[in-house]
């Protein structure tokens, strides 16, 4: 076994992990499963103690708090200012410059803004951020529809840019297909499954901007346009709504799977036609802190950059009551929040001599010449 005090101590590097072969009863029960598997009426699920068991890949945010892989739809009404906030995240993302206080991790952006040219994209580009340019941030004005090569466009410009986070359609009616049903329940869903299903195959965000309809309603998210099948395949929305039609100040109401429920105040800076944070309306919850996962942030401080052992060396490291199989599956389902909350990645291995835990503080590089200025903050530009 890997001397578990040297490695804490001294930051040594576990040693390569034996390789796990299943036992012949194992590769019989492989076998089983398998034929069980390719029968036309299995049904596959996953009981309570399989799902503790899996370890899923984190999500990791476009930008925190706020904005995660899925896809999302953006709406409001014609001019509010839906395209001008547009360029506001794409620019935030594609340099990585916090937006409104919240951190942005860069990448790269594609926008297809199809109801613009690229004159008065200069022109409005020039105006909110000047001359200071990024490769990360690209523009198209026309782009082919759903079901006729919209997809194979996407998929090539991934390949050509994979740090690709964020895609922008500039609006959806753009590129929804001529004819057909155009807004049954059945089609709006489809629509919006597929880009989801192209976003989650690509770990990307997709950022679909829409208008609401004209008829009020007590809740912003009945006024979106269509049905409900837009709303109900996304995996959230954005509303922006000013308070007054002529006035300068907006409303941004957020609702999603991943992300808390917030509404924020937003003030457009005439000069700069950026929108700036007047006030957060509602705060956001948090989780309390876990036990558990502030011992292992504990554990791997200073000069500690790694740990290896087995589940019980864990609970013996962390003075932890607790069960050594029950500690495997907290950490399972706490993956993302350890590597969020306290830059630490877990992985668990398993070899012959049982399951083995690697724990691995990650250290982000960051670019000194990008963010953190307190006035950028507040008025997203540069």
């Amino acid at each position: 076994m890997t001397n578990t005090n040297e490695t804490m101590a001294g930051g040594i590097a576990p040693p390569a992990p034996e390789e796990w072969k299943p036992l012949p009863e194992e590769r019989e029960e492989m076998f089983r499963q398998m034929q069980r598997m390719s029968e036309p009426s299995y049904l596959p699920t996953m009981t309570v103690n399989q799902l503790y068991d899996t370890v899923f890949n984190p999500k990791q945010p476009v930008i925190d708090d706020l904005l995660y892989p899925g896809t999302y739809l953006f709406v409001g009404a014609p001019k509010v200012g839906k395209s001008f906030l547009m360029a506001q995240i794409a620019h935030h993302v594609s340099t990585g410059r916090p937006l409104w206080g919240h951190e942005v991790h860069q990448g790269t952006v594609l926008y297809l803004a199809l109801e613009d040219n690229y004159r008065r994209l200069q022109e409005r580009l020039f105006r909110m951020f000047g001359v200071e340019g990024t490769e990360k941030l690209h523009f198209a004005t026309c782009a082919n529809q759903l079901g006729a090569g919209l997809f194979d466009q996407f998929h090539r410009f991934v390949r050509e840019h994979p740090d690709t986070k964020l895609i922008i359609i500039d609006t959806l009616q753009k590129i929804r297909e001529a004819g057909g049903e155009k807004y049954s329940y059945a089609n709006d869903y489809e629509i919006i499954g597929q880009l989801k299903a192209f976003g989650d195959e690509k770990g990307i965000c997709m950022l679909l901007v829409h208008h609401t309809r004209k008829q009020q309603a007590d809740d912003s998210f009945d006024r979106i346009s269509g049905t409900n099948g837009l709303l109900g395949a996304a995996d959230g929305a954005f509303i922006l709504e000013k308070e007054k039609r002529t006035g300068n100040t907006a409303s941004l109401e957020v609702s999603g799977r991943d992300q808390p429920e917030q509404k924020f105040i937003l003030k457009k800076n005439m000069e700069r036609l950026t929108w700036e944070l007047e006030r957060v309306e509602t705060e956001l919850w948090k989780l309390p802190p876990d036990p558990v996962l502030e011992k292992i942030g504990a554990l791997l401080s200073g000069e500690v950059l790694e740990w290896n052992g087995s589940p019980t060396d864990l609970v013996a490291a962390l003075e932890l009551d607790m069960k050594p199989n029950l500690l495997t599956k907290h950490l399972n389902v706490n993956k993302a929040r350890l590597l969020n909350d306290h830059q630490i990645d877990y992985a668990p291995v398993r070899i012959h001599a049982g399951r083995r835990i690697h724990l691995n503080r990650v250290l982000e590089e960051r670019d000194d010449g990008v963010g953190g200025d307190d006035d950028l903050d507040s008025g997203g530009g540069v």
